[in-house]
């Protein structure tokens, strides 16, 4: 990836830049490289574009609300964006609906906004695959399964789970317990 010279782009009376970087630049630069498979740092990003640090993680934080990209946080103040990869089987060789879960999610209501908001409906997701890959699964199964790798901002198992259960009971296919406690079950949709 060959960054453009910073002399090169137009600036305003005030020395900011005069044209604006679209999210989907920043996308390219996702697409444009050699290993598909190799996560990218803000930095690759702001390199490849010629922009701050700043303009790097507004778009890449556009693309991951758009559901376009994922993220993660590695270590103490690093973070990592990708392309997700859908499956388009499982072990068994069934056909999963591809981007089923991504779909149904995508739209939902949850607390937050930005990056916040993007970690949310992440966990929400992921709460909801595990429940398509174990059809019958009870709140203590999210909370171990699910929460540790997925916390979205909460501190506390039951501040997720009382943010993430109202949105999962109502995706398609989601059958929530009559009672506290009891058994969540995936039919199929």
């Amino acid at each position: 990836m060959a960054s453009r010279p910073s002399d090169e782009r137009e600036r305003n009376e005030s020395g900011q830049y005069a044209d604006r970087i679209p999210a989907r630049a920043a996308l390219e630069v996702f697409e444009g490289r050699d290993d598909l498979a190799r996560p990218l740092t803000a930095t690759d990003v702001m390199e490849a574009l010629d922009c701050s640090r700043r303009t790097a993680h507004n778009k890449l934080n556009d693309l991951v609300e758009r559901d376009l990209l994922a993220t993660r946080k590695i270590g103490a103040r690093g973070r990592v964006w990708w392309i997700p990869m859908e499956r388009s089987g499982d072990a068994t060789g069934e056909s999963r609906a591809a981007g089923a879960p991504r779909e149904v999610t995508s739209e939902v209501d949850l607390p937050g906004t930005g990056e916040t908001l993007a970690d949310r409906r992440r966990a929400l997701r992921t709460a909801y695959e595990y429940l398509r890959e174990h059809p019958s699964a009870k709140k203590s199964d999210f909370l171990r399964d699910v929460f540790p790798e997925n916390p979205a901002g909460y501190e506390t198992a039951e501040g997720w789970w009382n943010a993430i259960q109202p949105a999962l009971k109502d995706l398609p296919g989601v059958d929530p317990p009559k009672e506290r406690g009891h058994i969540w079950h995936f039919l199929g949709g």
